[in-house]
């Protein structure tokens, strides 16, 4: 187990909201240009092969999955090439390819228990809620008005599931397992409070940058071969 950053997000029991909320780590997302460029990129880091997920018609994008725990798993995402164009800016930053020129670490995402009251403060931060489906599979997630990452990413977007099982468990078991996740923020004091007043209890941390810095993430995932990490930047 990595020894992660001071400020360690744990439960917090004196905040009536929080009394109400539960959130966790949900899934990890790394994008890419392209579904397969990502997929080997997951492949030559981790040595197991995501499974192919499916299509999002709302968004332009299709992904690939893969199982990290019953409740968690890796998502590699990228654009549709055979989707028609969208009538509003794609989830994750993902028309900003400039910024994903490279298969790489993107963002988190954390499951809530109550995605209304979770967000009932924090609009301008996670953006609306958009229901949203794959297959048989529904949810609600949180997508700000101009596609963008909440604080850069290191915040996460918000999901409800509406239906069961969760999709990790529709997914073999990889030998792979989440370590942690660290982020790094000139707002860490603010993102950790925030976390706080949603319920989040989970291996994330958030440590200060400087401001001439920029914000990122480093994931670590143990497989049998030890430690792999991916970087946001």
């Amino acid at each position: 187990m990595i020894k992660l950053p001071v400020h360690i997000l744990l439960i917090v029991k004196n905040n009536e909201v929080t009394l109400n909320l539960h959130s966790k780590i949900d899934h990890i997302v790394i994008a890419s240009l392209s579904l397969d460029e990502g997929v080997k990129y997951v492949y030559e880091t981790l040595g197991v092969m995501p499974k192919h997920g499916g299509v999002h018609m709302r968004m332009g994008t299709h992904n690939s999955l893969l199982r990290l725990d019953n409740s968690t798993y890796l998502e590699v995402i990228a654009i549709n090439p055979d989707a028609p164009k969208q009538g509003r800016p794609r989830w994750f930053a993902l028309d900003k390819p400039g910024e994903n020129s490279k298969p790489k670490l993107l963002t988190w995402v954390a499951r809530t228990n109550d995605i209304k009251l979770a967000t009932k403060n924090s609009r301008a931060l996670f953006g609306d809620i958009v229901p949203m489906n794959r297959a048989d599979l529904n949810w609600l997630i949180t997508i700000p008005d101009d596609g963008s990452l909440p604080c850069s990413g290191i915040c996460p977007s918000l999901i409800q599931w509406l239906n069961e099982p969760h999709p990790a468990l529709n997914l073999h078991d990889s030998g792979r397992s989440l370590i942690g996740i660290e982020g790094y923020h000139q707002e860490a004091k603010q993102i950790s409070e925030t976390l706080q007043r949603i319920g989040f209890e989970g291996k994330f941390s958030v440590s200060s940058l400087a401001h001439s810095e920029k914000p990122y993430l480093i994931l670590h995932i143990q497989t049998p071969y030890g430690i792999r990490r991916f970087e946001s930047q």
